[in-house]
Formats: C-alpha cells, structure tokens, sequence
C-alpha cells in the first residue's frame, strides 16, 4: 500500500513538472513573440526565426479571425491566455482532483502579467551580461535584447544619468519590475 502511494506521488509530482515546463516554454515563447513585434524587433534575426517557426503553426491560423489592435498582436494575446489557463486547469486537476474555473479566469491573468515581467527581467539580466562580456557583436541574441529592452531602459535613462561609464538604467528597470512583480503576485495569488 505505501509502494502504490508513493508511486502515486511520484507519478502526480512528474506530471506537475511536465505540464508546467511544457506550457511554460510555449506560453514563454509567444509572449517574447508578442514583444518583439510589439517593439518592432528585426524578424530576420536567427532566434526571431526560431521563435516564428515554433509559434506559426497556431498563431497563423488564429490571425484569421482575430485581428491585431494597432501594435498588439491580439491573437498571441489570446492564444497565450487560452494556453495558460489549460495549464492552470490542468495543475489543478492534478493537485486538487477539481478545476477551479471563475478563480482560473482570475490566475491567468496575473500568470500572463508575471511572464510579461519576467521576460523583460531575464533579458535587462541577458543585456547586462553581453555588454560586459563585450560580445555583443556578431551575438543574434544582442540586437534582439536591445529591441526588447530599449522601451523600458530609454525613459529611465533621462532620468538617471550615466555614472562614469556605467549605465545604472538596466538596474533601476529591473528593481522596477522587481516591485511590480510584488504588487502583481499579491494581486493575483497563484494556484
């Protein structure tokens, strides 16, 4: 009997990481799509490439009838809250054996907010990490960073002077999204 429990355990502790590595990644990737073309990032880049490859097969269809508002590609908006609350239901049911459907509609829209921070995180931390290494040229992930990046630093840098050489605009956007990410989580609990 404890063999068939543990075994259960480990069976629901896989699934778990599974369905939130697999959608994540997914969810990752059209929401880094959506900002690129949001901040009109050069799509002939080798990773902009990859990332179109991997999310064409759904967001091409869905473009048929969803159209895009302005800058804002409204079907990778649409498809990554659709992919993020099956994910939410299906962590639910693995955990708690029921879906939570009004509370899901709720979490999803903080986990879409949350990933939209984290991304800008992880790629101020990338921008960083290039410009100090010094390989920023010929690197394909350097202009798309800058791309991604520059709508958040360039208002932070009138206000925030060089200091020296140093650009401290990187790190007050990153304790920036730091502070929201604490406001998002609080407003929006996860599962």
């Amino acid at each position: 009997m404890l063999g068939l429990a543990l075994g259960l355990q480990m069976a629901s502790q896989i699934a778990l990481f599974l369905v939130e590595a697999v959608f994540s990644l997914y969810i990752g990737a059209v929401v880094i799509r959506l900002l690129l073309g949001f901040a009109r990032a050069n799509f002939n880049n080798p990773l902009s490439q990859f990332l179109v490859k991997v999310t064409n097969p759904v967001l091409v269809p869905m473009r048929r009838f969803i159209p895009s508002i302005g800058k804002i590609d409204t079907s990778a908006v649409v498809l990554a809250y659709g992919l993020t609350l099956i994910k939410i239901t299906l962590l639910y049911l693995i955990i708690r054996g029921a879906v939570m459907f009004p509370e899901s509609l709720i979490i999803a829209i903080g986990e879409i907010i949350k990933t939209v921070i984290w991304v800008y995180i992880i790629a101020l931390i990338l921008q960083a990490v290039i410009s100090w290494v010094g390989s920023a040229q010929g690197n394909p992930v350097s202009p798309l960073v800058h791309s991604l990046t520059n709508p958040i630093v360039r208002p932070i840098r009138k206000v925030v002077p060089l200091i020296g050489m140093m650009d401290l605009s990187p790190l007050v956007a990153i304790l920036g999204l730091n502070v929201l990410l604490i406001v998002v989580n609080n407003l929006f609990p996860g599962i």
